[in-house]
Parts: structure tokens; sequence; C-alpha cells
């Protein structure tokens, strides 16, 4: 080879016999829809250099896309609005079902179908009413379960039901279901009102039970019967220890601390007394 071919060589290489696994450099259009880069990259790997990176992309047409948005808005509305759970505790007397009614009538003037729930356990003023202790009545239905109300109101009527009422919820032992059901998966507003603890200061219920799901806990007090101060408990006057005693002022007293503590050791000496006179009368006889 002379010198000008060796020079020619240099400057301009071809793909000979000595280099076998290099394939024949070809002119590549970008722009040209008879050979896509895509394709060049399939069939021809080894001259795509290892410093470069490819990245498809698929072009979504505008049809899919807009098939997307409108199953993701048929599916939006198809859900039930976001439901609520707000929880009314405190002691006896401290007007818990006052302000449940309360809520309930407004929410009754803002145009929302509402309806109200009771303990079937308590018959002082009748199964179909709820009254309070100022004499406001509204009427209720009475059950002993929560699970029964779908099928007793109706199902087309519940599917309705915008707010549901619970008067004295304590007695209901599938509380927490009832209410994590209603919200999380029928969109109802859920008021409850009840008891938070029994005369020995200790969990009602299922009440307590709800508060990790509620969206606020409004906690009332009442007035002590004995000093006027801010009464946070329930004493119990009378010396039945059940813990399901349903009764009025004739049974219960809303205290502060201090005198829930002295009355307490009042209502235990006199409970004292009343046995021991018991045992002595039994033993004369």
């Amino acid at each position: 080879m002379s010198s000008i071919s060796k020079m020619k060589y240099i400057l301009s290489p071809k793909f000979s016999a000595f280099s076998p696994h290099l394939p024949k450099p070809q002119t590549i259009s970008l722009a040209s829809n008879a050979w896509p880069f895509e394709s060049f990259v399939r069939h021809n790997p080894s001259c795509i250099s290892s410093h470069l990176h490819l990245k498809s992309t698929p072009l979504l047409s505008n049809s899919f896309v807009c098939s997307s948005q409108s199953r993701n808005l048929q599916m939006e509305a198809s859900r039930p609005p976001s439901g609520e759970i707000h929880v009314i505790v405190g002691p006896m007397f401290a007007g818990k079902t006052t302000t449940l009614l309360r809520r309930m009538q407004s929410e009754t003037t803002s145009g929302r179908n509402v309806a109200i729930i009771k303990s079937s356990k308590d018959t002082r003023y009748g199964l179909d009413s709820i009254v309070t202790h100022d004499g406001v009545k509204l009427r209720c239905w009475a059950l002993t379960k929560l699970s029964s109300f779908r099928q007793k109101f109706g199902l087309d009527a519940y599917d309705q039901l915008d707010v549901i009422g619970i008067d004295e919820a304590q007695f209901f032992e599938d509380l927490y279901d009832f209410c994590r059901e209603a919200a999380d998966h029928d969109g109802k507003t859920v008021i409850v009102a009840g008891l938070d603890g029994t005369y020995l200061r200790r969990s009602f219920g299922s009440v307590l039970d709800i508060i990790p799901l509620a969206d606020s806990v409004t906690k009332l007090t009442a007035r002590c019967e004995i000093c006027g101060k801010r009464a946070f408990f329930t004493l119990r006057k009378i010396e039945e220890t059940e813990v399901e005693l349903i009764g009025g002022s004739e049974v219960y007293m809303p205290v502060c601390r201090q005198h829930y503590v002295s009355g307490q050791v009042a209502m235990e000496t006199a409970r004292y007394v009343l046995d021991s006179q018991k045992v002595e009368c039994s033993s004369h006889t």
C-alpha cells in the first residue's frame, strides 16, 4: 500500500475483515419514516455508546386521557360524602341530651335529614321520645342494638339520611362498629351523647372506645349539688351496686371531685352501717 493510500485509510478508515464484530456503518436519517431510530437501535445495539441512555415515554392519545378522566369523575361521584363523628360526654345532669337535641334541631333547620336513636332500656319518658331534664321532647327510635337501625328505618330512607343522633350511647354494645360504618362508609354525620364514666368513675360501655374515631369531643360539666362548683362526676345516692341502674335525681347527683371522694366515703360508711343493722336484726329474729 502506498503512502498516499495509507494516509487516506487513516483519515477515512473502513471496517474490514480485521474488525468483523463491528457492523457496516449506514447513513441514518432520524426524520425518515422508513427507518425509525428505535428500529436502528434494536438491530444495531453495538453501535450505541454505553454512555447513551434512551428513555421511551409512551404518548397518550387524547381519547385515552379523556376516558380516564371521565372514569375518575364517575368514581368520585359514586362515592358517598365524607362522614363525621362528634361525641358529647359528661356526668349526669350536665346537659348532654339538651346539647344533642340542639345540634339535631340546628341540622334540621339547615335542611338536612336527621334521625335520633336512644336505648330501649330507658323507659322513663316512654319509648318513642327523648326528653331532657328540662322537659324538651323529641321523637326518636328506641333500639336494643344499633345494627338493627338501617333495616327498621328502611334502606331507601337510610340512604337519604344526613345526620344520626344517638342518646344514652353507653347502653349500646355495638356503638363502635355502627359509628365507624355510618361515618366511614355511608357518609353520615353521627352525633353521640352519653356518660363517659360510671358512678365508680370507670369506663361506661363503649363510649370511650369511639374517641379515636371522633372528629370532635365535648366534655360537659354539671353543678355540684353540695358546693355549687363544677361537677365532673356522678355520685349514686342509694346502695345499689349494679352498673346499669337507670334513674334521675332520686338516684344520682352531680358532684365535684372533693365531694365525690367524701361522698363515696360517706356512702360506704352508710352502707356498712345498714348492712350491720341487717345482720343484727336477723340474729335477733
